[in-house]
């Protein structure tokens, strides 16, 4: 007699198709029993020879949009039937985690192309494919929960539906074009998508809906185009995201096999790739050597790429600073003065997601911005950490939320920069949304040290509310955190190497460049960039020659300062930092960059978009050649002094050395400088780990330079949790929970 065995399943293993999977490979090993979903994930109860290979191909082969996390196989008693079955949820019901978004499969695409009743559907998927998060108004997740409850299955899609050997069973946004959405174009075309791809040809913009929210598209080969949307949308510089088939991008872009594996991912992230081959105009990012490219990741995107022939700025459809549009009425009110035409479709949107955008790191992808096709997901906490329900809130700026919950973390998606009222309402919205999907109650609320964001006015009133308790976290201990978190750090010590913009510090300064000594539940600050004012506070982040001025004052060189800003009110800035008045001092990384950056004539007056003078400083390094060698910083009783780096930056300009070099020249002496305090730091402290964090290490070549000095430790940083502020909350979260033990 056969032994009958329990195969416990956990992980992403509900609403990817992972029991129809389990179904036909069981039948394919002749096995007989059964299979469920229930409140732990999936279950599987089986008999037969052949059970060794079940176990092995769920941890080796699962469904593509499945994450199995554990597979735990037990003995039992059980009356087997004859065959194998799918079965109903079990007595505790389904598992109450929701999947994200994923981008159309080859089969579907195979479909829309060849003849058949989905012949150019642009709402087709599949179980391995299509809508989740941004259609899902409710848990679980089954149709009548989700933004299709308004389309009701015609026999053919119930049929594919309510089988279990098609690639359509239990897939809850089936449709076809008889009962499905329907798409349409303003104005009204008889073929809606070829009506949208004359518009662009013809150098209009385009607004179209696609799946977390509107998207603002033209051709990327028209110069004038460009112009027009920036104009329209008040967007003078920032980059444009890309929309392309991958054989294009290739035209374009260096494309390495990570880059390919990043676009074709089911994530469909945009992807920073250096570029190379064709040119596309400079307006599309001006001053940047690297574009971010995504692949047309549903059908719509897919059939009108394929109609325009050329590649397409695709970026969000928003009013400037406001979050994405969702709706259609929404859409010709906010848009109608930036859009000439719209491509519109009745499937409700449930939440504005804006699509997230990697890089290629030095070994792992470096998440930017977490968001469509990364969320919601969890991410597991360290072994060594409490268990407990906890509400993180972020900062003000890249915000996201962060609950906890069964040992895992639930990071929520990119919410904005909580300035704009708009966002705030997204906020809001968000901290409601993802509690009763996680049907969460936290025992603790985190937030900022900084009483002036409103997500840290937020969680105090929560906090105050529910009487929970209050944690505040300092910024850079929170990035520190984040980083040892995202490699399920337990160690006793590690170093925190955290270059960001700002921060409130615990001594009621501005922190940005620091080394820090600690673990999850505490840290000291053992040293840190040298103090310099920030004259007009927060202006000083927006007009980098502030930052110059202040610094080459520093170093000696006010006569030097006068020559290179001679058209910009010195004096009256040297009267505001030296009355202290709006002038706080600070030890940010990031408006050093800004500084070095204004020296060069990097945008020296004013950034039109955060981080664009050290983006724009970066690109002029890597055009360099390796081997340059560094400038020197001073480094004396826990202060890096950059005087020095200024010194020789001033010489070098005099001596008419090419500003790329300077340029490189001044990322290494920043690397060399940080790397030798993080060095001996952990020396000191006797640690082996060192975590890179804070938004300066999206900065790959900065990355790469620190890397190569610190090879003697373990170096945990960019990856899944984001190194700028939308990985902030997730910090907070592992901070709370060690406070809490």
């Amino acid at each position: 007699m056969l032994e009958v065995r329990s195969i416990r399943v956990r992980g992403r293993v509900q609403g990817v198709g992972f029991r129809p999977f389990v179904w036909k490979l069981a039948n394919e090993l002749e096995l007989v029993g059964d299979v469920r979903n229930d409140g732990e994930g999936v279950l599987i109860r089986a008999a037969g020879c052949r059970i060794s290979e079940l176990v092995a191909k769920l941890l080796d082969a699962p469904p593509p949009l499945s994450a199995v996390e554990d597979v735990e196989v037990n003995c039992i008693e059980f009356q087997l039937p004859n065959d194998f079955q799918i079965v109903d949820s079990g007595p505790n019901g389904a598992d109450t985690s929701a999947a994200p978004d994923a981008a159309m499969c080859t089969d579907c695409r195979e479909e829309i192309e060849s003849s058949g009743r989905r012949f150019a559907y642009p709402f087709t998927n599949c179980t391995n494919c299509g809508p989740r998060f941004a259609i899902l108004r409710a848990l679980p997740y089954d149709r009548a929960h989700t933004t299709m409850n308004t389309f009701e299955m015609c026999a053919q899609c119930r049929a594919e539906y309510e089988d279990p050997t098609d690639r359509r069973f239990h897939a809850q946004p089936i449709a076809c074009s008889d009962c499905g959405p329907k798409l349409w174009g303003e104005p009204r075309s008889e073929d809606p998508i070829l009506g949208a791809a004359i518009q662009i040809l013809n150098g209009g913009i385009l607004a179209i809906k696609g799946l977390g929210g509107f998207h603002l598209a033209c051709d990327a080969t028209n110069a004038e185009a460009i112009r027009k949307l920036r104009t329209r949308k008040c967007r003078p510089s920032k980059p444009f995201a890309l929309m392309a088939s991958l054989e294009r991008i290739g035209g374009y872009a260096l494309l390495s096999g990570a880059n390919v594996d990043l676009l074709s991912a089911p994530d469909a992230p945009v992807v920073l790739i250096k570029s190379a081959g064709e040119l596309l105009p400079d307006a599309v990012a001006p001053g940047m050597d690297r574009l971010g490219w995504m692949l047309p990741y549903t059908p719509l995107h897919h059939l009108l790429i394929e109609k325009v022939g050329r590649p397409l700025v695709m970026t969000s459809g928003n009013v400037s600073s406001e979050p994405q549009v969702i709706g259609n009425e929404e859409a010709r009110d906010k848009l109608g003065h930036i859009a000439d035409a719209f491509l519109m479709h009745d499937r409700d949107i449930a939440r504005r997601l804006d699509d997230s955008v990697v890089v290629q790191g030095l070994d792992v992808p470096m998440v930017i911005r977490r968001a469509r096709g990364l969320t919601p997901g969890t991410i597991a906490l360290p072994q060594s950490i409490s268990d407990d329900q906890i509400l993180a809130c972020g900062g003000e700026f890249k915000s996201s939320l962060c609950l906890t919950k069964n040992g895992q973390a639930m990071l929520s998606h990119h919410l904005g920069d909580l300035d704009n009222p708009a966002a705030y309402e997204e906020f809001l919205k968000a901290n409601i949304d993802l509690a009763e999907l996680m049907e969460h109650q936290p025992n603790g609320v985190v937030v900022d040290l900084h009483a002036g964001f409103r997500a840290t006015e937020f969680g105090k009133e929560k906090a105050w509310r529910e009487g929970v308790r209050l944690i505040e976290v300092q910024h850079h201990h929170a990035h520190m955190a984040a980083a040892l978190g995202s490699i399920g750090w337990n160690g006793d010590v590690a170093v925190g190497l955290i270059l960001d913009g700002l921060g409130l510090g615990v001594d009621g300064t501005i922190w940005g460049g620091e080394v820090l000594v600690g673990e999850y539940s505490g840290f000291r600050r053992v040293s840190h960039l040298s103090y310099a004012s920030l004259p007009g506070g927060d202006r000083a982040q927006r007009e980098p020659w502030r930052n110059a001025l202040i610094r080459l004052d520093a170093a000696g060189l006010s006569a030097q300062a006068d020559q290179i800003f001679t058209d910009l009110p010195v004096d009256q800035m040297r009267s505001v930092a030296e009355s202290g008045i709006n002038s706080p001092p600070c030890s940010s990384a990031g408006r050093l960059f800004d500084a070095i950056a204004a020296c060069l004539g990097i945008v020296p007056k004013f950034q039109t978009f955060e981080g664009e003078a050290a983006m724009r400083l970066e690109a002029l390094a890597r055009s360099a050649p390796k081997g340059g060698g560094a400038y020197n910083m001073d480094n004396c009783d826990g202060f890096i002094d950059p005087s020095p780096l200024f010194r020789s930056i001033v010489n070098e300009l005099e001596k008419g050395i090419a500003v790329e070099i300077i340029a490189r020249r001044a990322h290494e002496a920043i690397a060399v400088a940080f790397s030798r305090a993080a060095h001996n730091a952990a020396s000191d402290a006797g640690a082996d780990t060192i975590a890179l964090s804070g938004g300066c290490f999206q900065n790959v070549l900065l990355l790469e330079m620190v890397s190569e000095k610190l090879t003697d430790f373990r170096l945990c940083g960019p990856g899944q949790v984001p190194v700028n502020d939308g990985g902030l909350a997730f910090g907070q979260a592992l901070i709370g929970l060690a406070q809490s033990a």
